[in-house]
């Protein structure tokens, strides 16, 4: 395989940030990636934000020539407007960052010059960071499959942790190093091999398409690598979309990843038996995200 493109004092860095009623930390997430000089340009996908909202990003595009700001008339989901937005990256790599998350001060030369070596295809993630300086559930993973997703439904349940899936709370490493999934909050890897590999699936709307892409790009023969150099401070649950509905569409997208993934390997019985745990586990927390949504807007 070839080597992955070097960092170079031209930026070199596509970045694209889909919002959706995202709250007081967009701005703040826009401008930690302007300040990164090896940022090219920033693709902000919006699938939907206050009328104020919108005007104080377009005001801001008006005057920085790297914000590319695409307003949509509809919510498309994350992935596809993900898709949409890497359609226009002309940079050598292509960062995928969500909205409430903040870039380091030099946080994106780091990423760029721990991945210089890395063999193609790569993606990598980093750090993330709760507001406590905790690392996220989400930020470094096993594979999720039939085994480790029973292991996991079993410790929601009240049972015993079964390591595999989840690696937040192991010591974390000195050097970059392999990982089979990373979280979707932040992910850098080459324009081309992203294009290469697919894309994000669009039969997700919403949550377990990173999940997904990681396992995509293993199957191409690529790595996944988690970088601890590189600190990303995310904000969970800023957006305004309720409780409840994240959840379901969060179950669904358990649902398709195992049907699309592993149908072949374990047969549809094992895969439709863990799509209805999922949605038993759905169940269950419904009434307790239902009230959260209540808070919301009551």
């Amino acid at each position: 395989m070839a080597a992955a493109p070097s960092p170079s004092a031209a930026p070199s860095v596509s970045a694209v940030m889909v919002t959706y009623h995202t709250g007081d930390w967009l701005l703040r997430g826009i401008e930690s990636l302007l300040a990164q000089p090896e940022l090219g340009e920033l693709v902000l996908v919006d699938n939907g934000n206050p009328a104020s909202v919108r005007a104080a990003i377009a005001a801001r595009a008006a005057h920085e020539p790297r914000l590319l700001y695409r307003p949509l008339e509809r919510n498309l989901g994350f992935a596809a407007a993900t898709n949409l937005g890497a359609r226009e990256a002309c940079r050598p790599h292509l960062l995928l960052i969500n909205p409430d998350s903040l870039m380091p001060p030099g946080g994106l030369g780091r990423f760029l010059a721990e991945t210089r070596d890395l063999p193609r295809p790569w993606l990598a993630g980093c750090r993330v960071l709760d507001a406590d300086g905790r690392d996220q559930r989400g930020s470094r993973r096993g594979e999720l499959n039939p085994a480790s997703a029973i292991g996991e439904l079993r410790r929601a349940l009240g049972g015993r942790r079964v390591p595999g899936f989840n690696r937040h709370e192991e010591t974390l490493p000195d050097a970059t190093l392999p990982m089979a999934t990373v979280s979707g909050a932040c992910m850098l890897m080459p324009t081309e091999d992203y294009r290469a590999v697919g894309g994000l699936d669009e039969g997700y709307f919403l949550h377990v398409e990173d999940i997904d892409f990681c396992l995509q790009v293993r199957r191409a023969g690529g790595g996944v690598y988690f970088v601890p150099g590189v600190a990303l401070l995310h904000r969970k649950g800023s957006s305004a979309a309720a409780p409840l509905w994240v959840e379901w569409q969060k179950t669904r997208g358990f649902a398709r990843y195992f049907a699309k993934n592993f149908t072949a390997s374990h047969g549809w019985l094992v895969t439709r038996a863990l799509a209805l745990a999922f949605g038993l586990r759905f169940l269950m927390r419904a009434p307790r995200l239902l009230l959260r949504s209540t808070h919301r807007t009551g």
